[in-house]
């Protein structure tokens, strides 16, 4: 097996993925052959790998797609074996080696964690086949003692598969010594000997400001710590992976373009507005439940949904169909993705109940088409071509459910020689399932240009790698790599 070293957290959302790309990334720049691994994922934002020997692809968290390009590799549906996607507040469908295992509610699935571990180690193995180091990114925090006994995420895999473990503690929220501290004091011996030191993220100002922070640490837990990580703003460049990051983008700074895009309650693959955020004259605002999608936005896009129907009611409860119909009125552009593209039709069906005990609902009415939902799920990453622009087009589908009606004899892209999407008459609403359109260059300068924004054309994907050689170097200076590499096992 390859030598390991796992980075768990305080808490969710410290930055884990970040910096688990970074060390990956700054391992690869060292000559080493490195993988990402996490056992336990919770995400709607999905990526698709391919499923070896078999047709079409299997879902992994986007987050270790984007560590598995740090590291230089092609993603596997080892480095993440099971995926949780929520569908409710109370339960998930549930992915296992990148296919549909079956829904669980959060009690049922607590249960099935025993039968689960099995794939997570089947996976272990095989990830870490001809590397030299696997990174292992946590879920949650293993201060969640309460979920201790059958965790497969943190610590209960850590000690099944003998990984140490580096804390993560977030100083920007506040709290860190404390939250340190806090999680040496209730981890039980069998856990708190798998941790060989500690770091701090996100810090702003001056670092030897918190000098006497870290010898209270010390003197707390006796952990060594492995640095202090000042805020980098070229981590904004990179896809996020929780749900809860979108509070930070609910406003912006004023540019050519203001594109609102809609916090659906299960919103999916939310990342397909990234390199849209990257242009500099375009400013993407995501609008929580609550507020209206503002008036003076050009372009309205309605991304994925993990449960269409339930976030069809949503958007209407919320008033963003009156706010989205007055928006047409004024001429503005309307993109629905995936889920978004089906809410934009006239209804949408679910006779066999995939997504729940509602079977019907009535669509936002700006494409003439319908949708009815079917229990296989499309998977699969794909080429293509824009009809508007005749332009490439890359990306990946992952969505149930099959679309008609006469909006798609004027369809969006051409997919793998198969017409996909719907283009209403005026040509300024469309819908397609393909997720990534816009990380194609070329067809995104284009289609901005139709939209009135001049310039731009920047090269998104030599953005993120840049964005993570920065994060290696940034890493490589504040935090010591030696030893954390030494410190794998």
């Amino acid at each position: 097996m390859a030598r390991a070293i796992m980075l768990q957290g305080t808490g969710s959302d410290v930055g884990k993925t970040v910096l688990v790309a970074g060390l990956c990334r700054a391992a690869k720049k060292r000559g080493m052959e490195v993988r990402p691994f996490k056992p336990q994922n919770m995400s709607n934002n999905a990526a698709v790998a391919d499923l070896p020997g078999e047709a079409g692809g299997g879902e992994i968290g986007r987050a270790q797609w984007l560590q598995a390009i740090a590291c230089g590799v092609a993603p596997s549906i080892h480095m993440n074996p099971v995926l949780l996607k929520p569908q409710s507040d109370i339960g998930s469908q549930v992915v296992v080696q990148g296919k549909v295992f079956g829904q669980a509610g959060a009690r049922d699935y607590q249960t099935l964690k025993a039968r689960l571990m099995d794939a997570v180690l089947d996976s272990w193995k095989k990830v870490g086949e001809g590397a030299d180091l696997v990174i292992v990114e946590g879920a949650g925090s293993p201060a969640e003692i309460n979920l201790r006994p059958r965790d497969i995420a943190n610590m209960g895999f850590a000690t099944r598969a003998d990984v140490p473990v580096i804390l993560v503690g977030d100083i920007d929220r506040g709290g860190v010594i404390a939250s340190i501290a806090g999680t040496h004091l209730i981890l039980p011996e069998e856990d708190r000997r798998m941790i060989v030191g500690y770091l701090i993220n996100k810090f702003r100002g001056d670092i030897s400001l918190f000098d006497d922070g870290l010898l209270a640490i010390e003197r707390f837990t006796g952990w060594r710590s492995f640095g202090v990580v000042p805020w980098l703003h070229a981590a904004a460049l990179l896809p996020s992976e929780d749900s809860v990051v979108l509070e930070r983008l609910a406003s912006g700074s004023t540019r050519a373009l203001k594109v609102s895009v809609p916090m659906l309650s299960r919103i999916a693959n939310f990342d397909d507005l990234d390199p849209l955020r990257a242009e500099p004259q375009v400013e993407v605002v995501f609008v929580p439940p609550g507020r209206p999608l503002p008036e003076d936005a050009g372009l309205v896009v309605i991304p994925g949904s993990k449960s269409t129907i339930a976030d069809l009611a949503d958007f209407r409860r919320n008033g963003w169909d009156r706010d989205l119909a007055a928006h047409r009125r004024r001429g503005g552009y309307v993109v629905g993705i995936c889920g978004g593209y089906q809410m934009l039709g006239r209804a949408v069906s679910d006779p066999d109940g995939v997504e729940g005990s509602i079977t019907q609902a009535e669509g936002l009415g700006l494409l003439d088409v319908e949708t009815v939902m079917e229990p296989e799920k499309t998977v699969r990453n794909v080429a293509a071509r824009s009809v508007a622009f005749d332009l490439p087009l890359s990306g990946y589908e992952i969505h149930l459910g099959r679309t008609t009606g006469p909006d798609c004899l004027r369809p969006t892209a051409i997919v793998d020689g198969v017409e996909d999407g719907a283009t209403s008459a005026d040509g300024k609403v469309f819908g397609t399932y393909l997720h990534g359109l816009f990380g194609a260059d070329a067809f995104r300068q284009k289609f901005l240009e139709s939209l009135g924004v001049k310039g731009g054309g920047i090269d998104y994907r030599a953005e993120v790698e840049r964005a993570l050689d920065e994060l290696a170097a940034h890493l490589e200076k504040h935090l010591d790599c030696d030893a954390i590499f030494a410190a794998a096992r």
